[in-house]
């Protein structure tokens, strides 16, 4: 189980990175003062309360005084309500009922991160990314400011979920970060798409793979490794969904997020969508980069029996996402009255395919109730779904959602099948709810 670190850990591991991951701060290695400025200053005016009129004196690697109290894991910059669950690197979940807006927050988003953001860019629309690979017809270049003046502009509610959310329920456990339900969002996106710039430079008739490379830093500091560079075949990054974009529910993209730029693939694991994106490259293969090969994003090719040991030849790259719901309203642990319904709602989605039925059950599974569903914003967000639910008399129940794609398959009711990784948990989310007298 990966524990839950406070302030003071972080900081004593490593001062100068954990100024990097919370505040986006560089030190100067002589006079020890952090340069703080823009969204990182923004972000620690706004967990100290105030803004810091002395902030260009403040030392490197001094925890401000204000947040030294306490040992309680530390809160992410711009975010709210959120659980981290780790700090090197920064990965941080949203619990279920703070997920309940139709279009994500950015305060509520979900952060997977492998590496360390990079530095807050002082001039984003100089931001410069790289066309190329082998199968690239004409390498080229492009600022931020050329992509929005040269390519149409689109804005899309895409869903985005980890790869290994719900990892926590496998048993045995696997390795990784344990996340519970909330590595999941579907905010508003708007960019450009990915295939109108591909086009730009050239797709050659031997073209297999889209990837991406990205500015942030390789945990061990070493410049000459990536984090994660990964990527799509090439008909996903073809879609209209597919997307390089700059902005989130109509702001710019927050640091953590991939300020200025980032890649955008929805419906599969989220390690596709590249954050800081640097380098767009059209490969002739399968993509080789970090975390493509071994087991890292792959699932057994054939079901295997828990614990099992699988070879790296036996594993394939996950694809798109497995069907899913959420209940998003009321909290879990709620306290409802006996004699009266309860109102539910929640949450819906299923990689590339849509959600075409949901059912709810308070009897562990044994009967399940229709509950109604929406279309989707467009193709690829998350569907809003609501159902009222009658208890027979006071006691515990557990409020179970279950979700059925366009192409008939359901959510397993307790787990789905267990892989080395902890990967596509799609398992029936549920609620408890006290009924009193």
């Amino acid at each position: 189980m990966t524990s839950r670190r406070g302030i003071h850990r972080l900081y004593a591991e490593d001062p100068t990175m954990a100024d990097r991951q919370l505040w986006g701060r560089k030190v100067d290695p002589v006079s020890r003062r952090g340069f703080l400025r823009g969204s990182g200053l923004a972000a620690m005016s706004a967990a100290v309360g105030a803004s810091i009129p002395f902030a260009k004196f403040m030392p490197g690697g001094l925890i401000p005084a204000a947040l030294a109290q306490s040992d309680e894991p530390f809160a992410l910059p711009g975010k709210s309500g959120l659980t981290v669950l780790n700090d090197r690197p920064v990965n941080a979940e949203t619990p279920a009922h703070l997920l309940d807006d139709r279009v994500t927050p950015a305060a509520r988003l979900f952060v997977r991160n492998n590496g360390i953001p990079p530095a807050q860019p002082a001039q984003p629309d100089r931001w410069t990314f790289e066309l190329t690979g082998e199968s690239c017809v004409e390498a080229k270049s492009l600022t931020l400011a050329e992509l929005k003046a040269n390519f149409e502009h689109h804005t899309l509610q895409l869903q985005i979920e980890c790869g290994g959310n719900g990892r926590s329920e496998f048993y045995p456990p696997t390795p990784g970060t344990q996340w519970t339900t909330g590595a999941i969002g579907c905010p508003e996106w708007t960019g450009v798409r990915l295939r109108d710039v591909l086009e730009y430079c050239g797709i050659k008739d031997d073209a297999v793979y889209v990837a991406y490379e990205g500015a942030d830093l390789h945990l061990s500091g070493d410049t000459a490794k990536r984090p994660i560079s990964r990527g799509v075949p090439l008909h996903k990054a073809l879609e209209d969904e597919s997307m390089i974009v700059w902005a989130m529910n109509g702001e710019p993209l927050p640091l953590l997020h991939g300020y200025p730029l980032r890649m955008l693939c929805a419906g599969w694991p989220a390690s596709v969508s590249g954050k800081w994106l640097t380098r767009i490259m059209i490969r002739d293969r399968v993509h080789d980069g970090e975390k493509m090969l071994g087991q890292s994003y792959r699932v057994p090719c054939k079901p295997v029996a828990p614990g099992t040991s699988v070879a790296d030849e036996d594993m394939c790259i996950i694809e798109s996402m497995p069907v899913k719901s959420l209940i998003t309203y009321p909290k879990s642990g709620v306290s409802h009255a006996a004699g009266a319904p309860l109102d539910i709602r929640g949450h819906a989605w299923a990689g590339d395919q849509s959600v075409a039925e949901i059912f709810t059950s308070i009897d562990f599974g044994a009967t399940w109730q229709v509950a109604k569903i929406e279309k989707a914003a467009n193709r690829l967000a998350w569907q809003h779904w609501s159902a009222s639910v009658d208890f027979p008399e006071p006691g515990y129940y557990e409020v179970w959602a279950r979700a059925v794609d366009s192409n008939g398959n359901s959510q397993p009711v307790i787990l789905p099948g267990w892989n080395p990784r902890g990967y596509l948990n799609n398992a029936c989310h549920r609620i408890a709810v006290g009924v009193t007298a």
